[in-house]
């Protein structure tokens, strides 16, 4: 297959290129329409209890709170129940529900419940429920605030909370932030590549891979937009991970082609080699970062899979554009590749070789306990946060303390007793007489921590009834009761009321559904928890078996496993001590709360395709020297003397990339930004610097051992290195000098 690629690239090159250039515009053209088919939300579980509860909720009470209007009285002295204030408190009411756009609109001026009025008299609540799925609902909300907040006549001010409010205001932040975090990363990635080739052209091709992966991921997003529920965040994974991967592949073969020049090869002659050896290690390395994303895709919240989606399309789109379109352009650049060399660079710059790794690689091998027990040491102190880990999802709290809706939580939380847009929803779709619900009624009031239980027959508190019902909760064929906590929602007491109030025993023949903030939250948990250790067994297998495929070996994935889970165990131990325990929240502007649990899967299965992608990397340099007669010792120095450089420039690459979401005011885009970055720095300096070696020198001639079956499957089945390229006459480069 290789041969057929290399003769393809150097004989057709142009033709792949003018096919590579029509086939950019066409999946442009059609990744345009991708914006149209992406959904925002997508986090709960569809088949849980609380989705079943909202779905009832929508169908027949006309939806869950998710707006809330706090209204305050401007003038000092006056209450919400002075009449200027109240007037105007309810000509606001009244066009908020003829408002086409919302339901089951309630106030406190409909009916003075002092469970919507402040304790201090001068604050009032307004609830609604914004219709619409979620893009949809989303811009009504959107229209919903920009319409009714704000300065009113009555000495009025009007501030929106709840869900609606929120995510209004967190996409909105959520699209100021990236921009600025990917001019950010463009500028200074562009900037580093022309550092790290010292060349203008050398530097444009990776953005040429990162051009046709992202456009190409765009366009596969159009059609699965148009089949099944894809989120829109998928978009941001498609950039930062097209530009990374562009970045890593085309370094590698750059490299490899810009050596095999210096060694004296001629033009197709180091196109073929370069397709043999780096195309090789892109096929691999590809397949292993994929695997690792398409675990994603057994998760049941479509906003993961939708990065398992865009994970595997754009890392598969980047290797077929690394192995197919960057041979054709070598081949038309020939020696060109150097053009535009900048002042600083020396003759001969992009030779992979680096004689510091090589170093580096022998005097941790000379004393392989010494030098990798103190690095371990480090890592597994760094991973102890992970004992405490907690997890949670976004909520108010995730956007500047400044932001509308977060101010109005916190008046909620303060002022308030109890919270209606918060509270444990408990549906019942069924008919059910007024005694048995009156009687499951007082029984949830009196569960620790409930304020009161809101049904059609009454309100109840503390087991005994404290008001009157409210009869749209109630219907002939359902009924609904809100169970309203002190807790707030995301809080572990906020999740132990869900659990207090599923065990009530319901009415006789009835089954009901229990819904709400807190309620979506265990769920989501509980579904990510019973998939998550078949996502891991997946990804485990699947990376051994690429790795022995690759290496013949058995003890290599494995070597390669634990080693990443340590790098890995790291990197979520520093973002669990930040972002969850709150150190360094001063620096980075947040306000510490559980680990966001979407975005530290997401994290976690970028960082570990990541890190095979470059475990491949220097496994296939070693593994190559090894076939060609070295000992393990001179196959690990001398591999990371050819490798460790581009390891290194491609870790720097991507880490400002991602650490440019550090300077985002969303916390949990900090947090993925900053423990990405942090993962490939840790992977490519402590686990490829330190810990391979000394893990190679200790595993000795064991380091290739495979049962006699699984050598002779290898053989047959496997992807080798060595031997000589068809068709070339230059022996690849010798070891690289010991040096001291």
């Amino acid at each position: 297959m290789f041969n057929r690629i290399a003769e393809l690239a150097i004989r057709r090159s142009r033709l792949v290129l003018v096919v590579a250039a029509v086939a950019v515009v066409l999946m442009g053209a059609v990744g345009a329409g991708a914006f149209g088919k992406l959904k925002g939300g997508g986090y709960d579980d569809p088949s849980s209890q609380s989705s079943r509860a909202s779905e009832i909720i929508d169908d027949r009470f006309g939806g869950e709170t998710n707006l809330v209007l706090l209204v305050t009285a401007t003038d000092d002295g006056v209450d919400v129940d002075a009449r200027p204030v109240a007037t105007g408190g309810r000509e606001l009411v009244a066009e908020l529900k003829a408002d086409g756009r919302v339901t089951n609109v309630v106030s406190y001026w409909d009916d003075a419940n002092p469970a919507l009025r402040s304790e201090d008299r001068g604050e009032a609540l307004v609830l609604a429920h914004v219709e619409g799925e979620e893009t949809e609902r989303a811009e009504n909300a959107e229209g919903i605030v920009d319409a009714f907040t704000g300065e009113r006549d009555g000495g009025l001010d009007v501030r929106a909370g709840g869900g609606s409010a929120v995510d209004t205001e967190l996409s909105a932040q959520v699209g100021k932030d990236l921009v600025l975090a990917e001019s950010i990363a463009v500028t200074l990635t562009l900037l580093l590549l022309l550092f790290v080739f010292g060349s203008v052209v050398a530097a444009l091709l990776p953005l040429a891979i990162a051009l046709l992966a992202i456009v190409g991921t765009f366009a596969q997003l159009f059609v699965l937009g148009s089949v099944t529920d894809v989120s829109v965040s998928a978009v941001n994974l498609t950039t930062a991970l097209g530009l990374g991967l562009g970045i890593d592949y085309a370094l590698l073969m750059v490299s490899r082609f810009r050596e095999q020049l210096g060694a004296g090869a001629s033009v197709p002659d180091a196109v073929r080699t370069t397709v043999h050896t780096a195309g090789r290690t892109v096929m691999f390395s590809a397949a292993t970062v994929a695997a690792a994303l398409a675990a994603l895709m057994i998760f049941p919240q479509y906003f993961l899979r939708s990065f398992g989606y865009a994970g595997v399309g754009v890392v598969a789109i980047a290797a077929l554009g690394t192995l197919f379109v960057m041979p054709a352009l070598l081949a038309v650049l020939g020696h060109r590749v150097n053009s535009g060399r900048l002042p600083w660079a020396k003759p001969g710059r992009g030779d992979s070789g680096s004689p510091l790794w090589g170093r580096l690689a022998r005097t941790v091998m000379r004393r392989p306990g010494i030098t990798a027990l103190p690095v371990l040491a480090v890592l597994l102190l760094a991973a102890s946060p992970l004992l405490g880990i907690t997890f949670g999802t976004p909520d108010e709290r995730v956007l500047p303390e400044d932001s509308e809706s977060r101010q109005v939580a916190t008046v909620l939380r303060e002022d308030f007793a109890g919270n209606d847009d918060a509270a444990v929803h408990v549906v019942i779709d069924d008919t059910v007489a007024e005694a048995p619900l009156t009687s499951y009624a007082r029984e949830l009031s009196a569960l620790d921590g409930v304020v009161r239980v809101e049904a059609a027959t009454g309100t109840y508190a503390a087991g005994e009834p404290a008001g009157a019902g409210n009869a749209a909760l109630g219907s002939p064929e359902a009924q609904q009761l809100s169970v309203i906590g002190e807790a707030a929602p995301k809080t572990d007491a906020g999740q132990e009321l869900v659990g207090d109030v599923r065990a009530v025993a319901p009415p006789a023949g009835t089954a009901p559904q229990v819904g709400g903030t807190a309620a979506a939250l265990v769920d989501s948990k509980d579904s990510l928890a019973g998939r998550l250790p078949l996502a891991v067994a997946l990804v485990a297998l699947t990376t051994f078996a690429l790795l022995f495929l690759f290496t013949g070996s058995v003890v290599q994935p494995l070597r390669a496993l634990v080693l990443n889970l340590v790098s890995l165990g790291a990197t979520l131990g520093v973002m669990t001590w930040m972002f969850q325990d709150g150190n360094l929240s001063s620096v980075f502007g947040f306000t510490p709360q559980p680990m966001e649990v979407s975005m530290t899967m997401l994290m976690f299965c970028i960082a570990f395709g990541l890190s095979m992608d470059y475990e491949v990397f220097v496994t296939s340099r070693i593994k190559e020297l090894h076939e060609q007669g070295a000992d393990t010792g001179t196959a690990v120095a001398d591999g990371l003397g050819h490798t460790g450089r581009i390891v290194s420039a491609a870790a720097c690459l991507l880490a400002v990339s991602f650490f440019a979401f550090g300077t985002a005011q969303i916390s949990f885009m900090q947090m993925f930004g900053l423990g990405s970055g942090l993962a490939i720095l840790i992977d490519a300096v402590a686990v490829r610097g330190v810990l391979v070696p000394a893990a190679m020198r200790l595993l000795g001639r064991s380091a290739w051992y495979a049962p006699g079956p699984l050598r002779r499957f290898h053989r047959r089945f496997g992807l080798s290195e060595g031997g000589p390229v068809p068709g070339t006459a230059v022996p690849l480069p010798p070891r690289l000098p010991a040096g001291r």
